[in-house]
């Protein structure tokens, strides 16, 4: 990935985050896709804690994070949040296009019960 690819990405992604902001009645679903992986976070940016994590790191027999892996990933961060009670979440793409893996999270979190 070349550098201009980057720090376009991050300019996005700080754009995204002047306008959203998790609350603990509606926290931020933030999304990070690696290489190797996908991960999702709930977080509660008034006072900057994570309230619940999935990643496909932790999905036994999984070496490529892919569509259908991102979409278990998407399941499981919802149902965690239905476990805590949150059921409505603003969803933080950092910058990524909301496209393929990412998508995939997404609705997987829906069909898990999160409205966004």
């Amino acid at each position: 990935m070349s550098a201009n690819k980057v720090q376009r990405r991050l300019r996005i992604k700080r754009s995204i985050r002047n306008k959203i902001s998790g609350t603990p009645a509606r926290p931020r679903l933030s999304v990070f896709r690696s290489n190797k992986a996908i991960y999702a976070q709930l977080i509660d940016d008034t006072t900057g804690k994570t309230l619940a994590a999935a990643s496909s790191a932790k999905i036994d027999g999984v070496t490529n994070a892919n569509i259908s892996v991102s979409n278990q990933v998407g399941k499981e961060i919802g149902a965690k949040a239905i476990e805590l009670g949150i059921t409505q979440v603003v969803f933080d793409r950092s910058g990524y296009l909301y496209h393929g893996k990412v998508k995939s999270l997404a609705e997987g979190a829906r069909e898990a019960g999160l409205k966004f």
